[in-house]
């Protein structure tokens, strides 16, 4: 790849990038959840009930990082956490039903985000983009 497809392709990232996290951000601040509160629900959402190791690895974070967030989703309602049997030091956290309601709340902006994107794309480019980011999904992050 030439020097300057690698500046450009850094920029198109960049920007892209930045239009996400302003978006992302726009449709947060109408609800009372912070940006990592809706991630971990996002998560848990998707994937179900896990282990706060697994969360803390999933939202790339410590787990002390993910102990205050899990903290205040149980505070609020969204999650509980519980015990595991084998080993009392190591909780699940799943989400309660209010946890279920704003992780659907949150997930329909992301698929009309996504629907938005798709109609700007061909068939064609909609495969290509989606093999592309499992590709870096896997291979990178």
């Amino acid at each position: 790849m030439l020097c300057g497809q690698v500046e450009q392709l850094t920029n198109e990232i960049y920007n892209f990038f930045n239009r996400f996290v302003s978006w992302e951000t726009s449709i947060i601040r109408s609800g009372d959840l912070t940006l990592s509160e809706n991630h971990a629900i996002e998560l848990l959402g998707t994937y179900g009930k896990m282990n706060m190791k697994t969360l803390a690895d999933k939202l790339a974070v410590t787990r002390g990082t993910v102990t205050v967030t899990v903290d205040r989703l149980e505070k609020d309602g969204y999650a509980k956490r519980s015990s595991i049997e084998e080993d009392r030091r190591a909780y699940i956290i799943e989400l309660t039903l209010d946890g279920h309601k704003a992780f659907e709340e949150h997930h329909k902006h992301h698929l009309r985000l996504t629907e938005e994107l798709v109609h700007l794309l061909s068939d064609a480019e909609t495969e290509n983009l989606l093999r592309i980011l499992q590709k870096l999904n896997a291979d990178l992050f």
